[in-house]
């Protein structure tokens, strides 16, 4: 029978959530959907000194707005429940007992000046501290004191930690499904903490492990920072006798800078103009960093962008929905290597979603801007400007500037344009324009440019200076769509009004 598929995203509440972050739960997302499974989002918020208050909420929300959805976890709750492992802190100290019971584990009772003054015994002597087997039975540990002693200084409160005992010159031989085969011999590996008597809370190694197995986790998909842990957490499966029921193993590439040396830091987004983050954020000290929300992006064009960013489809297929993503996506098809982040692929993205959308959602997205603006029209209206104008945006905001004449009639007029065509012939040709214009009944797009351009070329007059002399009437620069887009939307009697304020306001250059 086969097992079924369980993910988890399982992040920390110590800040806002990197796009790496959200990268790692969108492929967590797409394998449990591509495969029929469930994906869980359970809170790791053991690092009770790293704990930034408002950080979990944000998680939540930034997920809601990729459109990553949740099965179980701390909103939705589930069979598992509770899903923050602060509220689980019970669970961990009977399995971190049962390893120390088992010989799999022990207590520590160094104090972290003494473990100081040893580490910088090691380095004068132009060596690295490793607490490990080579050092272990030589300190202050339940391997070496005796056993009542051990627990009257847990019965007088002394702290301790509990550390797992690395095996001894030992090859672990793992699989991870991105990588293949890897192994690590043991002698290279420390005894890390796995419970601290200080807070009562267990450290990630143990609790991820834990967790994962009573929340039957099939398949770990993380990034590949926790690799080098990897051989801990085998033999954590191997010490609780819990390796038929290992998840699979799989570690994402980071995502790089733009210029490709290093992992993708705020500090790259800052310097060159960037968001990497998935919503604003405000810090409880005050810090803030922008967004992809508010800086204007489409959480679908976001999620596509994000995607491909060390996963390959095997096609020049680049837009993608989310439906799609999830037919598609493979973990054998993620590169081992990290992907370079480029801020205007990121832009390029926007701009497929904004010229696909219809004017209807075009209208629900512009219609803030535009009353933000004092502008009051129908969502037809709205729309229309907008659909007539997407091509030639990236964002939703570009519009305003791209669209603001469709409502509003210039009073100004662009210096340059002025130079050009307010002079010569012009202006009396714009006035029989005007006049061509005014004997038009059915003043929609098609019958509009028939008539004037049937006009034009009756009389000979070059087209491109009666075209702009008109567009500077009508829009004030020397941008917008064709004219006839503009005197349909504003209409006749707007028109003859925009032509009338330029003849009679401004005088024509010499």
């Amino acid at each position: 029978m086969t097992r079924p598929v369980r993910v988890r995203f399982a992040p920390s509440p110590t800040g806002p959530l990197h796009i790496g972050g959200v990268r790692t739960a969108l492929y967590n997302y797409l394998f449990a959907r591509r495969h029929g499974g469930k994906m869980i989002l359970r809170i790791e918020d053991t690092d009770s000194q790293r704990f930034v208050p408002g950080a979990e909420a944000y998680i939540i929300e930034s997920l809601k707005w990729c459109g990553i959805e949740i099965d179980e976890g701390v909103e939705q709750g589930g069979p598992h429940a509770p899903y923050r492992q602060s509220e689980r802190r019970e669970i961990y100290l009977k399995y971190a007992l049962q390893l120390v019971e088992n010989g799999w584990a022990y207590y520590a009772f160094d104090t972290a000046d003494e473990l100081n003054t040893l580490r910088k015994e090691y380095e004068s002597r132009g060596e690295t501290f490793a607490y490990n087997a080579a050092v272990r039975e030589q300190l202050a540990t339940s391997l070496v004191l005796p056993a009542d002693e051990v627990r009257a200084r847990i019965d007088r409160g002394d702290q301790w930690v509990i550390r797992f005992k690395m095996p001894a010159n030992e090859i672990v031989k793992m699989h991870d499904l991105i990588r293949g085969d890897v192994e690590v011999n043991t002698s290279t590996l420390d005894d890390k903490v796995l419970y601290k008597s200080a807070d009562a809370l267990p450290t990630y190694h143990l609790a991820n492990i834990v967790d994962d197995h009573l929340m039957e986790i099939s398949h770990v998909i993380r990034g590949e920072e926790w690799l080098p842990s990897l051989p801990l957490h085998y033999l954590l499966y191997r010490a609780f006798g819990w390796e038929d029921t290992q998840p699979e193993f799989a570690h994402l590439p980071l995502l790089l800078k733009p210029t490709g040396g290093g992992k993708l830091s705020k500090r790259d987004g800052d310097k060159m103009g960037f968001p990497v983050f998935p919503l604003f954020w405000k810090s409880p000290t005050g810090e803030t960093a922008h967004g992809y929300r508010e800086d204007g992006y489409f959480p679908e064009a976001f999620i596509n962008m994000l995607a491909l960013l060390g996963w390959n489809p095997g096609t020049e297929q680049e837009i993608f929905s989310m439906q799609e993503l999830i037919d598609n996506f493979s973990l054998e098809r993620v590169s081992k290597s990290g992907a370079r982040f480029q801020p205007d692929k990121a832009k390029w993205f926007n701009a497929q979603y904004m010229h696909h959308k219809s004017d209807a959602e075009l209208a629900a997205l512009y219609q803030p801007i535009l009353r933000a603006h004092g502008i009051e029209v129908s969502d037809e209206r709205a729309g229309r400007a907008a659909g007539i104008m997407k091509e030639r945006a990236t964002f939703i905001t570009d519009l305003w500037d791209l669209t603001s004449f469709f409502f509003i009639a210039p009073t100004e007029y662009e210096e340059k344009q002025l130079r050009k065509y307010w002079k010569g012939e012009n202006p009396a040709h714009l006035r029989e324009v005007r006049e061509v214009l005014a004997s038009i009944d059915d003043f929609s797009l098609e019958n509009t440019e028939r008539i004037v351009h049937g006009w034009i070329e009756e009389k000979g007059y070059p087209m491109g200076q009666i075209m702009n002399t008109l567009r500077l009437a009508l829009v004030g620069a020397g941008k917008g769509p064709g004219m006839y887009d503009v005197t349909s939307f504003i209409g006749k009697e707007e028109t003859l009004r925009r032509i009338d304020t330029l003849l009679e306001k401004v005088k024509p250059v010499e």
